[in-house]
């Protein structure tokens, strides 16, 4: 059976059958709703119901709680339609501008850029380019029908070749085959790209990132695109580690704040040893914000990094910093772990 779904404000409309969910469908039709990990675990493609009713499937408290639920909002990327329904979510301009593509590819580089993190270079078939927003991510399709995602770490402009930071999750079934037994020359393919991550450049107002360990990924990607803008919009940057050295690339990024004119860059390490000597911000990432911008009714926020990372971020930001909602953005890095307590 297939059900009607209609989108407001906008008043798109698009087919959805009763076994697959209405983010997926959206998807098929290329209408942009928000999303992010497609599992249940982010809450990026949270949205009011407005008439009709839907199921969902299994998602985490924290993406969707009963409360939530009780009042009328959905989980679009777990939520099949028993009806008609009618929905109320900001659509994603720009979204779905890409195709979505199924490639393979070739590792043409890795490069430890600190004991467990690696970069990850990938060649693409010749005369073909992916073309995707700084932002987004792909998906690698594993041999066992499974998927892992990871964020584009180089605007498209930059290069030829797609760029990742994979961080080791011990017993992880890909990170672990990136740190031992994975080499160059080895094929991958992937899906993508995907996300509604990613700048919005209809915007003037001043910029805060948010990045925690190789959340740095995307908002690497971000600033690469500003800069090929050439953007006056302020922007800075926090970016936060247990470790100094989980800050990989930290070099870049003081290289970024003395040579662009309108780029602050603020390191924060929450867990600095005696022999680490670090003599920089510490703490949590993003109370560094909070000390900073006490009022950020005038910015945009883009976040990335762990899930307690993005949704504190958020949670605060709006509460006690005067956030407008809508102006935060997110990719919240789920593990295989957080999708599993889905």
């Amino acid at each position: 059976m297939t059900f009607q779904v209609t989108v407001t404000p906008s008043g798109r409309q698009f087919s959805c059958d009763a076994d697959e969910t209405i983010l997926s469908a959206a998807l098929r039709a290329g209408v942009g709703l928000p999303y992010g990990c497609k599992n249940g675990a982010c809450g990026s493609c949270k949205g009011k119901m407005i008439a009709g009713q839907v199921e969902h499937g299994g998602h985490q408290q924290k993406a969707l709680s009963e409360s939530e639920e009780a009042q009328g909002m959905s989980l679009f990327c777990c939520a099949k339609p028993q009806s008609d329904i009618t929905i109320e979510v900001r659509e994603i301009q720009g979204s779905d501008e890409f195709p979505l593509k199924k490639m393979p590819s070739r590792i043409a580089k890795m490069e430890k850029l600190s004991e467990d993190v690696m970069l990850i270079a990938l060649q693409l078939p010749a005369n073909e380019r992916l073309q995707y927003r700084a932002g987004q991510y792909i998906e690698f399709m594993l041999k066992d029908g499974k998927r892992r995602s990871y964020s584009m770490a180089n605007a498209p402009h930059i290069d030829a070749q797609i760029t990742l930071h994979v961080r080791h999750m011990p017993g992880g079934l890909f990170t672990d085959q990136v740190f031992s037994s994975m080499k160059e020359r080895d094929i991958l393919r992937f899906e993508g790209p995907q996300g509604s991550f990613f700048l919005r450049e209809d915007s003037e107002k001043p910029i805060i990132l948010l990045a925690s360990g190789t959340g740095f990924a995307p908002i690497k990607a971000l600033m690469e695109h500003l800069t090929d803008l050439k953007s006056s919009r302020p922007v800075t940057l926090y970016w936060g580690g247990r470790r100094p050295q989980d800050l990989y690339m930290d070099a870049l990024c003081q290289e970024w704040a003395a040579n662009l004119a309108n780029f602050s860059y603020v390191p924060v390490v929450s867990g600095a040893q005696p022999e680490d000597q670090w003599t920089g911000r510490s703490g949590f990432v993003h109370q560094a914000v909070m000390a900073d911008h006490a009022d950020l009714s005038g910015y945009q926020v883009y976040a990335c990094g762990a899930p307690v990372v993005v949704d504190s971020a958020k949670r605060d930001f709006v509460a006690l910093c005067k956030l407008p909602q809508d102006e935060f953005y997110a990719d919240s890095f789920t593990s295989e772990a957080d999708l599993q307590s889905a």
